[in-house]
């Protein structure tokens, strides 16, 4: 990680409701310190293509129109983490979301020797988060993400990362959805809050503020954590 290289990869948790940023701050990471961010939904559509054995299972579930439950995806987590290009680390964004996720993680990463680095917690006010998720939109080509009032594109219509000019907003993006997400996020992720500040590996950062500041103030901590 930046000039440091560690004897295993780190693997981080960034905790933090829809639109405190996470996907931003994990792909800025990414470029910074050669981590891998890691979705949940990403890590099943790979799985399926690829058609490994857990993928196959998840297809299966998911066909029926079920819940892909937690056991498929730490087995198909567990094979992207020994994948060669994960060895600086990873980023998980969007698992775990309750503590029987946590424990199973805790479980996981047990066998290969390994631990949480860091679990970090973007803190958001709710309700300047609700206007933060109102006004999203994203490339349509590339999934850049970007904001009517907070991030909009250097030249209006086109995507900075891209240069695509097709833009998408995703229909759940309204006030009412997102406070609901909220209080969901609130119910779902204390307990994993109480569960890394005991294991002691517990971060926290205030989402509220720049996407530049926040970057920097991850920047650190992964740094601190990684040396």
């Amino acid at each position: 990680m930046d000039a440091q290289a560690t004897t295993k990869p780190a693997v981080l948790i960034l905790l933090g409701p829809p639109g405190a940023g996470k996907g931003t701050q994990a792909r800025m990471l990414e470029q910074r310190f050669g981590l891998i961010q890691l979705s949940t939904g990403d890590l099943l559509r790979a799985a399926v293509a690829a058609g490994t054995p857990a993928g196959l299972a998840a297809k299966a579930v998911m066909e029926a129109g079920g819940l892909v439950s937690d056991e498929i995806v730490l087995a198909i987590l567990k094979d992207r983490m020994a994948q060669p290009d994960v060895k600086a680390g990873v980023i998980l964004d969007g698992f775990p979301r309750t503590a029987g996720q946590a424990a199973a993680l805790d479980g996981l990463l047990a066998e290969a020797g390994q631990g949480v680095t860091a679990a970090i917690s973007l803190e958001v006010d709710d309700a300047a988060m609700i206007a933060r998720v109102a006004g999203r939109f994203t490339c349509a080509d590339c999934g850049e993400g970007y904001h009517d009032e907070f991030k909009l594109p250097v030249e209006a219509g086109t995507c900075d990362k891209c240069g695509g000019t097709a833009f998408k907003r995703r229909a759940d993006d309204t006030a009412e959805t997102a406070r609901a997400r909220l209080e969901a996020y609130h119910a779902q992720t204390a307990p994993l809050i109480a569960h890394y500040r005991g294991l002691g590996v517990l971060e926290t950062v205030d989402a509220m503020d720049s996407i530049a500041a926040v970057a920097s103030e991850l920047g650190s901590i992964v740094t601190r954590v990684s040396a």
